[in-house]
């Protein structure tokens, strides 16, 4: 086992609404959540602002804007954070060849395997000039905890928070974790909680002292064997570099229930066109096809049909997605649709359905990659996201405030200025357009680079 705190976990800090606040200067210190906005929304990332309310991840947006009214709530704008945390892990990566992303927010690295460090204080002096790095190249914070296992960095990192670094020196994790929640261990969730509490074990201390024998009466021989090492502080999971992908899928929540069964097939054949523009981006194709149906009263319908060979064929996904759906019955209503491609490959075949669709499936790999082109409806009046970037040809670049009505609200600021002007404007202005985000840092500063950080990790 190893015994040097070399384990580093980063957490970035309120990640999504951390960027917002950086890019707005209107937004900063004030409360921010983001998230979907329509009724049955949820909240994806709030800020330390707005968790003071009590708004937190994956609570029902309607409950948030209850909790907080004042509250500024954005839609998420995916490609912006991701070129962020692109960012963030060449940082990482110029650390280790062992990095392992657990979202574009979060990552360990094994700073051993690099070189990078090789006892307490080296470990120490990396993670602090990481942090000093993330913040020259990003302008945002993140949160670093190092230990001598993935379990008890992720649990340093926690700690940390936010903007923060925290150490778990050899000899004292026991200590450390004696007195923590049951909860705080990897695999311990709500029904794994509520079991061990009717037994009386409420703290990681507790667990350790009912001993292994009473954990696998208890759990069963797998996790009472694991949860007894972890309460122990024994984590032996290596820092994995690749983490390969098991599915690819994408979903939509309704606003309100979709009753029409023509639309509920245009939505999915929709889903199964985004499903394989993320697989061909990842270059990978896939042999089964899953459906995924949430109906009106929350009760859920899988289906999934298994091709003769991979694919990454639109017209194959969605005649098969067509065909799981017609085994569903959706007369009451659905408030979800999902499509998936399984059992992944890194190479395509023919198959017959890819043959028999002949020319449409050249039509479909032509289509433009703008999903709402792709609906079969009249045109629509221009949607304006909260939060979402805009550039007005006299006032410049700004971001949405609000819509409806047949008005957009905009505020005109960059990350760099003071806080903007607001302005309304008809929805259907020419003048005002759709724009790419702007960078959050005017210029990489010197002694930033990704090589900078390696050669003074390496060199502490």
């Amino acid at each position: 086992m190893r015994t040097t705190p070399t384990i580093l976990h980063l957490d970035m800090d309120a990640f999504f609404a951390q960027a917002e606040q950086a890019s707005k200067p209107s937004l900063r210190g004030k409360a921010v959540v983001v998230g979907g906005l329509g009724p049955r929304g949820v909240v994806a990332t709030a800020s330390y602002e707005a968790r003071v309310f009590g708004v937190h991840s994956a609570m029902p947006m309607a409950q948030a804007r209850r909790l907080a009214p004042n509250a500024a709530y954005l839609v998420p704008r995916f490609g912006f954070y991701r070129s962020i945390s692109e960012q963030v892990m060449e940082l990482l990566r110029a650390l280790s060849p062992l990095v392992e992303p657990l979202s574009l927010d979060e990552a360990f690295v094994d700073l051993e395997a690099g070189s990078a460090a090789w006892d307490a204080e080296s470990a120490e002096r990396v993670g602090r000039k990481l942090r000093a790095d993330i913040r020259a190249v990003t302008g945002l914070t993140g949160s670093v905890g190092l230990a001598a296992s993935k379990m008890l960095a992720k649990i340093a990192s926690e700690q940390a928070k936010p903007d923060g670094l925290v150490l778990i020196r050899p000899g004292t994790e026991r200590d450390l974790l004696a007195p923590m929640p049951v909860r705080t261990l990897p695999g311990v969730g709500p029904a794994t909680g509520d079991h061990l509490r009717r037994a009386g074990i409420h703290t990681v201390g507790e667990l350790a002292e009912a001993g292994e024998d009473e954990l696998v009466r208890l759990l069963g021989k797998a996790h009472g064997h694991a949860l007894y090492a972890m309460a122990l502080a024994h984590d032996e999971r290596p820092v994995v570099a690749e983490r390969e992908a098991k599915s690819v899928s994408v979903e939509d929540t309704y606003d309100v229930d979709i009753h029409d069964r023509l639309r509920v097939g245009l939505e999915v054949q929709r889903l199964a066109d985004r499903c394989v523009r993320r697989l061909r981006a990842a270059g990978l194709s896939g042999r089964t096809i899953v459906l995924k149906v949430r109906r009106y009263d929350f009760s859920t319908l899988t289906r999934s049909e298994t091709l003769r060979g991979p694919t990454d064929d639109p017209a194959v996904v969605r005649e098969a997605a067509a065909r799981l759906l017609d085994s569903v019955d959706t007369t009451g209503g659905v408030r979800l649709l999902g499509v998936g491609v399984s059992g992944l490959a890194d190479y395509t075949q023919e198959d017959l359905f890819a043959q028999a669709a002949g020319a449409r499936a050249e039509t479909a790999a032509e289509e433009p990659a703008d999903e709402a082109a792709q609906e079969p409806s009249e045109p629509a009046e221009r949607h304006w996201p909260a939060g979402h970037d805009v550039r007005h040809a006299e006032y410049g670049h700004g971001w949405v405030q609000g819509s409806g009505l047949g008005r957009v609200t905009v505020r005109f600021e960059t990350p760099h200025s003071a806080p903007g002007r607001v302005r309304t404007f008809r929805i259907d202005d020419p003048d005002l357009q759709p724009a790419e985000p702007l960078p959050l840092v005017r210029r990489r500063p010197t002694g930033a680079s990704a090589a900078g950080t390696a050669s003074a990790g390496a060199g502490v």
